[in-house]
């Protein structure tokens, strides 16, 4: 295949976002200025290749890119994983994979940092409402949360820990509106993301409730606009220009160095922003 200059960018935004996603456009935006200081042109690969019969792997190598960077996919998918496991040189973001690169947030040291903070100021009653269980970092989040809770001697009761979907106010209102009602009603909630600060912010006005004075929030990912509103959102700063720096650095190397070994894998460190939103607590 012959040199290109042009880089594939697989992005597919199940909150239909695109290309305004909070996090995932600074971590684009990123990746694209790197790219274009080395000369390289992006194309966009439309996440419904495949269903014409054709597949990621034709696309890129009809097309003749050089690479490919893949971001808030499916990685779990069966074009995706083929893609992965071409011959075409590929960086993913927040997916490791065994022949290819990856650039990771430190998520394991983000939820041990927040479980952590919580605990500092008392809170033992710790609920996470995680996102969809089809990614990496999902996954990752909530084993970490079970085992800082374990290593402070605290337990998970039943439906502490439950399931949303990323950026969907809605589904996170709903959980954090049945967290409110147990009897046993935590003191502390973490949520999946910082977007849906606002989804459980109207729950807990509907039960005329103050945060974090009743019951106190914790975000992920530290996106500038949740750091406007008051509250100010504790959260844990994804570095997430760093990331797509780190990335396009990766993916390049592979392009211009191809004895170099395929499999490398970058983990950008996290920052814990205090924030308004967890309080004192006395409650045990």
């Amino acid at each position: 295949m012959t040199v290109s200059h042009n880089i594939g960018v697989l992005f597919a935004d199940e909150s239909s976002n695109g290309l305004t996603h909070p996090f995932f456009a600074s971590v684009l935006n990123a990746f694209k200025t790197e790219a274009e200081n080395h000369g390289y042109d992006l194309t966009f690969i439309n996440h419904n290749v495949g269903k014409d019969g054709s597949s990621f792997v034709d696309y890129c190598r009809y097309r003749n890119l050089d690479g490919v960077l893949l971001a808030c996919v499916d990685f779990y998918s069966n074009a995706i994983q083929a893609l992965l496991g071409s011959e075409i040189p590929c960086v993913s973001v927040d997916y490791p994979w065994l022949k290819q690169s990856c650039v990771m947030s430190d998520n394991h040291n983000g939820m041990k940092q927040l479980v952590d903070y919580a605990v500092s100021l008392g809170h033992s009653r710790i609920a996470f409402i995680s996102g969809q269980r089809n990614s990496e970092v999902t996954e990752t989040r909530r084993q970490e949360y079970l085992q800082t809770m374990a290593a402070h001697k605290l337990t998970v009761p039943e439906g502490y820990l439950s399931e949303a979907v990323y950026s969907d106010n809605a589904l996170v209102r709903e959980s954090v509106l049945r967290l409110l009602a147990r009897k046993d009603r935590p003191t502390c909630i973490l949520l999946p993301n910082d977007t849906t600060y606002f989804g459980a912010q109207e729950a807990i006005r509907e039960q005329e409730l103050r945060i974090p004075a009743d019951i106190s929030l914790a975000g992920y990912d530290g996106i500038p606009l949740t750091q406007t509103l008051r509250p100010q959102l504790t959260t844990i700063r994804q570095k997430s220009e760093d990331m797509g720096e780190q990335a396009a650095k990766l993916l390049i190397a592979r392009l211009e160095q191809p004895e170099a070994p395929m499999e490398e894998v970058v983990t950008v460190p996290v920052e814990l922003i205090k924030g308004s939103t967890v309080g004192w607590c006395d409650v045990w």
